[in-house]
């Protein structure tokens, strides 16, 4: 079963309260009953909860707490992806998969070579459906934190970023000598580390794009002997980081 998400105003005295599309999801589709258990989690700290459900109303579902569930599913290192803004289908897939596997934020960038451009009027809207797609994903791989979407930024923005992170990897196909396996031995203590992904969009990195983030600090990394869908590069990092740091 799926885990639900809910903020700290939704807890009290030893009682949980589920609105929303969940109470929809819970009755409607898993057609979970009264009396039956429920593992939640609240999105502001990451405790989890396993709960029984006491009272099934039309717009809310009330939950009494049996016991705090110890552990976290959450890596040790917390990766940001900062995705050259690909088509949308492409997008949800990137935030869905990398959801999964484990990432704190993404955020669109829009670089010279995007296929796609979004309107300002229409921002807000792409940022709330994304935000949905990473709960979802959220929910159904266990996460206990739910990864935030980001508005887009340029590359002149992210630029400006580069001392936020303990690196900040940019994959780039025309890297010849280090790897993204070199750059990640440099890294001496992985304890609260801060690592950057930079992807490119369909059309690739732009040279001057290029120059301009490795002059702000970023670092050019190959990833391996073949060219990879941005789609594909984001998740091959991220499991690469994965499995260094926490597997």
């Amino acid at each position: 079963m799926p885990k639900f998400f809910v903020k700290t105003s939704q807890i009290n005295n030893n009682k949980i309260q589920i609105i929303g599309e969940d109470v929809k999801h819970i009755t409607q589709v898993l057609r979970v009953k009264k009396g039956e258990n429920l593992n939640i989690c609240n999105v502001d700290d990451g405790t989890n909860y396993l709960t029984t459900i006491d009272q099934i109303n039309k717009d809310e579902i009330l939950c009494n707490i049996l016991k705090q569930i110890e552990g976290s599913s959450e890596t040790n290192v917390k990766v940001t992806i900062f995705q050259g803004l690909p088509k949308a289908d492409k997008m949800e897939y990137i935030i869905q998969k990398n959801t999964e596997l484990g990432v704190k934020s993404i955020t669109p960038v829009v670089m010279k070579r995007c296929v796609v451009k979004i309107e300002p009027k229409d921002i807000t809207k792409k940022i709330e459906r994304w935000q949905k797609i990473a709960e979802s994903a959220a929910k159904q791989s266990g996460r206990d934190t739910i990864p935030i979407i980001e508005n887009p930024i340029t590359v002149q923005e992210l630029c400006k970023k580069t001392n936020e992170f303990d690196v900040l990897i940019l994959a780039y196909e025309n890297e010849q000598q280090n790897t993204l396996k070199k750059e990640l031995k440099k890294i001496k203590n992985a304890e609260n580390l801060k690592i950057g992904v930079i992807i490119g969009p369909e059309g690739g990195l732009d040279i001057q794009e290029v120059n301009m983030l490795l002059e702000s600090g970023a670092k050019a990394v190959a990833l391996g002997k073949r060219i990879l869908r941005t789609e594909t590069a984001s998740i091959m990092i991220i499991s690469n980081i994965i499995y260094e740091y926490e597997i």
